[in-house]
C-alpha cells in the first residue's frame, strides 16, 4: 500500500512539473518597444512561468515549442466586436428572420475564426439578444472555442438613437422600447438600463452617443444623450464597477461622454484639437475601428448594398477615420485596438495593424495597443497584456518579424490561450 502510495506521488509530482518551453526566434513582451532575439519562454499550466535568453532544453517530460523562425508575443486583444453577426446586404432583414439561437450559432462560430486569428481576448459592443452572454460562459466552461469574451451585451440608446432596434421599421413593429431593450430617456431610464445590463450578466456598458452609420437613421454625428443622461449612466455604471464604451463620431456627442467621465470613445470621427485634449485630460482611451470606416466606405460604392439613408452617411464618414487616427497618435492619446469585427468579416481583425501602421504608428506601438494598452482599459493589465512570469500565457506568434513587415500580423501561425494551444502551424 505505502509503495502504491509512493508511485501515485511520483506520477502527480511528474505530471505538475512538466512544462512547455517555446523557443522563440523573436520576443516581444509589449512592456516596453524592444524586440528580443533567440529567447525560451517556459509555460506552467496556465500560467508564465520564466523568460530566459537563449534556448533552454527541457526535461523529458516537458514539451517543447519550436518558433525559432518567429515572433513570440502576447495574445492580441480587439476591443470593438460585435461577435455574434457579420454585415451583408441582407442584414436590415435579418432582425425579422433570425432568432435568438440563429446568433449565438453564429457566435460559436466567429468566436473560433477570431481565436484562429490571434485574438485571445475581446470586448463585444453591442448585440441582440443578450447571447455573447451566453457565448462567453459557454468559452469559460469550455464547451466551445474561442476568446475571453468582455461583452457590453445590448448596447444603450436613446429613442432613435443608433442602437434603437426599431430603427427603419414599419409601425407595427416598432412599438415603444424602453431600457430593457436598450432604449432609454431621462436619468431614471439611464440609470435602469445599467442595472438591467448588470442583472442580464453584462461585464460593461457601450452607448451610442451619436447617430452611426449603417442605422436606418439620417444623422451619423448629432449628439444622442443630454449631459445629465450620459452623466447618469456613468455614475450608475461606477457602482457596478462598470467601464462604459462610447460609439460616438459628432464632436459634441463625445465630448459630452468625455467630460462625464466615460472609459473609451470609439470610432472618434470628427474629434478635433479641442476633443483630443479633452481625452488627455481626462485619460479617456481612443479605439479607432479604421477597417470599419474602410469597410462602410467600399461597401457604398455598391449600388443597393446600404439603404439610400444609410449610403450617403458611409460615403462620407468611412474615410475620415484614418485621418482621425493620424491626428490622435500625433496629439498623443491614448489608443487601445479595435475593428468593429462584425461589420468587416470576423478573422480579418489583423488587417488594422496595416492601416494604422499606414497612418504613421510605429509597428510595434500598433502591436502594443493591441496587447499592453488593451489589457489597461480593460483593467486586466495585472494579469494580461505583456509576456512576464506570473502572467496567464496567452501567447501568438507570427512567421518573421511582424517590425519589419506589419503585413504578417495577419499570418498567425500559433496560437496559446491560458496555457492551452489550439493553433500550431
Amino acid at each position: 500500500m505505502k509503495y502504491t502510495l509512493l508511485c501515485l506521488s511520483a506520477l502527480l509530482s511528474t505530471s505538475v512539473m512538466a512544462d512547455t518551453y517555446i523557443h522563440a526566434g523573436h520576443l516581444i513582451t509589449a512592456q516596453d518597444d524592444q524586440l528580443l532575439s533567440d529567447m525560451t519562454v517556459v509555460v506552467a499550466g496556465n500560467r508564465i512561468k520564466a523568460i530566459h535568453s537563449g534556448y533552454r532544453t527541457p526535461d523529458d517530460d516537458d514539451t517543447l515549442v519550436d518558433l525559432k523562425n518567429s515572433t513570440l508575443m502576447p495574445g492580441l486583444m480587439d476591443m470593438h466586436t460585435h461577435i455574434s453577426s457579420q454585415f451583408g446586404p441582407r442584414s436590415y432583414m435579418e432582425g425579422f428572420t433570425q432568432n435568438e439561437a440563429d446568433y449565438a450559432l453564429k457566435g460559436v462560430y466567429y468566436a473560433g475564426k477570431t481565436l484562429d486569428a490571434g485574438f485571445t481576448t475581446v470586448r463585444n459592443l453591442g448585440d441582440a439578444y443578450n447571447e455573447t452572454v451566453a457565448l462567453r460562459d459557454a468559452i469559460n466552461k469550455g464547451l466551445v472555442e474561442g476568446p475571453r469574451i468582455f461583452t457590453a451585451a445590448k448596447s444603450i440608446a436613446t429613442t432613435g438613437g443608433h442602437a434603437d432596434p426599431t430603427n427603419g421599421t414599419a409601425d407595427i413593429f416598432e412599438g415603444d422600447p424602453g431600457p430593457k431593450e436598450g432604449v432609454m430617456n431621462g436619468i431614471a431610464d439611464a440609470r435602469k438600463a445599467v442595472r438591467q445590463r448588470y442583472k442580464d450578466g453584462a461585464d460593461l456598458i457601450k452607448i451610442t452617443a451619436t447617430g452611426g452609420v449603417l442605422s436606418v437613421a439620417k444623422s451619423g454625428q448629432n449628439p444622442q444623450f443630454m449631459n445629465d443622461e450620459v452623466a447618469a449612466i456613468v455614475e450608475t455604471a461606477n457602482d457596478y464597477e462598470m467601464t462604459v464604451a462610447v460609439h460616438a463620431h459628432g464632436k459634441e456627442g463625445m465630448e459630452r461622454a468625455i467630460k462625464a467621465g466615460v472609459t473609451s470613445i470609439e470610432h472618434g470621427t470628427y474629434m478635433d484639437e479641442e476633443t483630443m485634449a479633452l481625452m488627455k485630460e481626462h485619460g479617456t482611451y481612443y479605439v479607432p475601428t479604421i477597417m470599419a470606416g474602410d469597410w462602410v466606405a467600399e461597401k457604398a460604392e455598391v449600388e443597393g448594398f446600404f439603404p439610400e439613408l444609410v449610403r450617403p452617411k458611409a460615403a462620407e464618414i468611412g474615410p475620415l477615420i484614418q485621418q482621425t487616427f493620424a491626428r490622435a497618435y500625433k496629439a498623443g492619446v491614448k489608443i487601445a485596438f479595435g475593428t468593429d469585427s462584425g461589420v468587416s468579416a470576423h478573422g480579418d481583425n489583423g488587417k488594422e495593424f496595416a492601416l494604422m501602421v499606414e497612418a504613421g504608428m510605429p509597428a510595434i506601438e500598433a502591436i502594443r495597443s493591441a496587447t499592453y494598452h488593451t489589457a489597461k482599459l480593460l483593467r486586466i493589465n495585472d494579469k494580461l497584456g505583456t509576456v512576464e512570469p506570473g502572467k496567464l500565457a496567452d501567447l501568438v506568434a507570427v512567421p518573421g518579424n511582424p517590425l519589419e513587415d506589419i503585413e504578417l500580423m495577419q499570418q498567425v501561425s500559433f496560437v496559446m490561450k491560458g496555457g492551452k494551444v489550439y493553433k500550431d502551424k
